[in-house]
């Protein structure tokens, strides 16, 4: 149970599918007919509209790093358990059957809940990528790929596992992307593709 409840309440957190609720209180319809149908700022961006794009990705993020706050404050040290909640509450909401997003907006806010070292490996990797190749999916992936190793080098080790364990998740979530990425047929962030 003590880690039970952390984990139902970072779920709930990380559950609230805030792109499909912005697009659909703006008109910019139904996120999940619309590109991928992933309910993440990527796809809120192929509806045109940036600003909602940016928001659903500081929202997507916030949800994230409240979770951790939440879950510190009321059970200390289940911290790890609220990461895997939040992240998963993104990906598999039970509100949308399931179908949520990739998760890498979510797991950038949960690394600079856990330690800001952390969650700044992230972003410096994630921010890298994208500024050098554009392609969303692989700075998404290896910015998530680099938490675990940034835990261990920064002292957080306690939180390697999981976050081991949530870009496993990220990218299992990310397997057509990898295959257009082999074939090399993936979109770049402003393209049409």
């Amino acid at each position: 149970m003590n880690l039970i409840l952390p984990f139902l309440a970072a779920y709930v957190l990380g559950s609230i599918p805030f792109g499909m609720i912005l697009t659909r209180i703006t008109g910019a319809g139904d996120l999940r007919a619309i590109g991928s149908g992933n309910i993440g700022a990527t796809n809120v961006l192929r509806t045109g509209r940036k600003g909602l794009a940016a928001a659903t990705l500081l929202l997507d993020l916030a949800k994230g790093f409240a979770a951790i706050a939440l879950v510190r404050h009321f059970w200390p040290g289940a911290e790890a358990a609220a990461a895997g909640g939040a992240v998963i509450g993104h990906c598999f909401p039970v509100w949308l059957r399931f179908r949520g997003g990739k998760g890498v907006a979510t797991t950038a806010g949960v690394c600079f809940g856990l330690g800001w070292p952390i969650g700044l490996a992230y972003a410096a990797v994630w921010l890298a990528v994208l500024a050098i190749v554009r392609i969303s999916s692989l700075g998404g992936m290896l910015a998530a790929i680099a938490a675990p190793a940034a835990a261990l080098a920064f002292g957080y080790r306690e939180y390697a596992p999981t976050l081991a364990a949530i870009a496993l998740l990220v990218l299992w979530l990310h397997r057509a992307n990898i295959a257009r990425l082999m074939a090399g047929t993936e979109p770049k962030v402003g393209s049409k593709g």
